[in-house]
């Protein structure tokens, strides 16, 4: 299995940063826009929609609000197994990290996945500090 993380920074405070994270049914406008052009939810599970147009299931895992933290599943696709979670933890003065793993099966997945994660948490830290810059 590989493991695949991402860690940024935010210029944001981690309780407004948390709060579009666990947005889950927004993800599309509030933290990836441009790399999914939507996302709802229906029956505890979010449905993606990514700029290429492949539509994916994410099963909702866990929404922690004590610890931040969001844990999805996405389900069907080429993917044998794919579990991630996104945590959001105070970083000093007014800013919070964002912690991204992914967890997927088959390992020839990796480098598809860790560019799609690369990609949307560089879109993700500017479209958090843009919109919360804003009061968004």
């Amino acid at each position: 299995m590989t493991t695949i993380r991402e860690e940024i920074v935010v210029h944001a405070p981690a309780d407004a940063v948390w709060q579009a994270v666990r947005d889950a049914g927004e993800a599309h406008r509030r933290l990836f826009p441009g790399i999914l052009t939507d996302a709802r939810l229906e029956n505890g599970a979010r449905v993606v929609t990514f700029a290429d147009g492949t539509v994916l299931r994410e099963l909702i895992v866990a929404t922690d609000d004590a610890r931040r933290r969001l844990v999805y599943a996405s389900v069907g696709g080429r993917a044998t197994h794919h579990n991630a979670s996104i945590e959001v933890v105070p970083d000093g003065d007014g800013q919070s990290r964002l912690i991204w793993i992914t967890d997927v099966l088959p390992d020839e997945l990796r480098n598809r996945i860790a560019g799609l994660m690369q990609k949307g948490a560089a879109v993700a830290k500017a479209t958090l500090e843009r919109d919360l810059a804003r009061g968004s």
